[in-house]
């Protein structure tokens, strides 16, 4: 990879001051950043709004560099799983999940991940970088494309669920959810994204500062400190107070409920009490509660647990006016469920 910047790496303001230097007005900023952000242009020549000369001089300074897809598996449900590799060589997986009634774009927020959760198959990988916002967009042109082409219709809706803790990429993160939403080739309202983390207090709190719309999911998976300790070592940080107090600030901040996702495992979380612990502390949150089916990694520890608990949970929570919904995930046998991304695809 040369040392030329790509163009997309620039802020608004940024790209302004380069202009203003070459003597171009204000205003050819937003004209750019429209091709850029909201068309997904791949070449300088496709910024038609502004004139041929300005458009060689900004491929003489700068370079678009687009993402490739490297590898591909498919489920026998249809989900499709895809290396996407970068100019520097990095590479994550991204998913694309069809279901009757929605397409699935999950994308991935850094290479690799710096929080060994020990259930996650992500959690092993070395965390090599954070994603910039450009990044997360050219995961959603890769998937729209292979939506269009196998769908025949555009993404519908937006998880960052892949590799990676969005919260510990925060400003790329919100740059590129606020243009997924802006952008005129997916129109993709906010409420349609929906961000996933394992909760960091202080960060959820700016978060919902800087609310716009989209969903917030929290992955909870136990509400006893010591055994989110053992299996979340992060959660060492903070207690599970600290994170409820942050999401009640979210609540009243943005006025939206948050959805927790808990994986339920055999021998872990599968007890009567630690069904009524769930309840307790829902009841102080307002809050939707998705049980999750334990997908499972090569060389893990864990077994999922059995359905009659899940039905427990969903009994318990609903008895105390709290959605629960059980969620199978989708693409589990090729590695593109939850917990699943390793960068193990093959390249063609």
């Amino acid at each position: 990879m040369d040392n030329v910047k790509d163009i997309r790496s620039l802020t608004g303001d940024e790209l302004r001051a380069i202009l203003r230097s070459m003597g171009e007005p204000a205003y050819r900023s937003s004209q750019v950043m429209d091709r850029l952000w909201h068309y997904g242009v791949g070449n300088f020549d496709q910024i038609t709004n502004i004139s041929v000369s300005l458009r060689q001089k900004l491929g003489d300074r700068f370079c678009i560099h687009r993402a490739v897809k490297s590898a591909q598996k498919i489920s026998t449900d249809g989900t499709r799983k895809f290396a996407v590799s970068f100019a520097d060589g990095c590479v994550v997986e991204a998913a694309l999940i069809p279901t009757p009634r929605r397409i699935t774009a999950c994308i991935s927020s850094q290479v690799g991940c710096s929080l060994a959760c020990n259930f996650c198959a992500t959690g092993r990988l070395k965390r090599v970088r954070n994603l910039e916002a450009y990044e997360l967009l050219e995961q959603m042109m890769l998937l729209n494309s292979e939506s269009q082409k196998h769908h025949k219709k555009s993404i519908t809706h937006v998880v960052l669920m892949g590799m990676g803790e969005p919260l510990l990429n925060y400003r790329h993160v919100l740059r590129a959810m606020k243009a997924i939403s802006e952008a005129k080739m997916w129109q993709i309202s906010p409420k349609k994204i929906t961000l996933s983390t394992v909760g960091f207090p202080s960060i959820i709190k700016k978060l919902a500062d800087d609310y716009f719309g989209f969903r917030l999911a929290v992955s909870l998976h136990t509400v006893s400190q010591k055994l989110r300790e053992e299996i979340m070592p992060h959660s060492q940080k903070y207690t599970l107070k600290d994170l409820r107090d942050s999401l009640l600030y979210w609540y009243l901040a943005t006025k939206k409920k948050i959805s927790f996702e808990y994986i339920i495992w055999k021998g872990i979380n599968d007890a009567k009490e630690d069904v009524e612990a769930l309840v307790r502390y829902c009841k102080t949150i307002p809050c939707k509660v998705n049980l999750i089916s334990y997908n499972a990694i090569a060389g893990g520890q864990y077994e999922g647990a059995d359905p009659e608990v899940f039905d427990a949970y969903v009994k318990a929570l609903k008895v105390q006016g709290i959605t629960a919904t059980i969620r199978y995930s989708r693409g589990s046998d090729i590695d593109a469920g939850c917990g699943q991304l390793a960068n193990q695809l093959q390249p063609f």
